[in-house]
């Protein structure tokens, strides 16, 4: 079960903050099928094809948000992550759609092992699908690329690529 905006950690320090520059945590995850295609989520906010993904909230770990967010927003159940690459710095402040700027620390994980079956409408996100890397659907999330050379580099040399 998934919470509203105004009960989550970030909508409540919105709240109080206002318009203030706000550090964001959250996790992103790279979950593949067994044919190798990557799980993508159509974000029901901006339309953008995206990593599962979100913020923490208190009381969870880092590693706890990206099975918690693999859940809300496809339904299926992350039961072992290993975490590959970390995004943070000033380069990393953007203004959302709503006119909030957050400053991001996420950490992208890779989804080792899940079960369950694909919800593609979930209160998060209008479609899901796992796809080849030449069938990604437009407009893709930029940090989808990124994460999936992050990903690689990690894979290939044992350590969290640090940006």
């Amino acid at each position: 079960m998934s919470i509203s905006w105004e009960e989550s950690y970030v909508g409540q320090l919105r709240a109080l903050a206002g318009d203030r520059v706000l550090l964001f945590v959250g996790a992103r995850g790279v979950v593949r099928d067994e044919a190798g295609r990557l799980l993508l989520i159509q974000r029901s906010d901006n339309g953008h094809w995206a990593l599962p993904a979100g913020a923490m909230e208190l009381g969870e770990s880092i590693s706890d948000c990206v099975i918690r967010e693999v859940r809300e927003e496809t339904g299926l159940h992350a039961e072992a992550v290993t975490p590959v690459a970390m995004y943070t710095g000033p380069e990393r402040t953007h203004t959302n759609m709503y006119g909030h700027t957050y400053q991001l620390f996420s950490v992208a994980f890779r989804v080792d092992r899940w079960s369950g079956t694909l919800a593609t409408v979930t209160d998060e996100t209008t479609d899901a699908r796992f796809c080849a890397p030449d069938e990604f659907p437009a407009p893709l999330s930029p940090s989808v690329i990124e994460t999936l050379a992050d990903l690689a580099a990690f894979e290939k040399s044992g350590n969290v690529v640090l940006k």
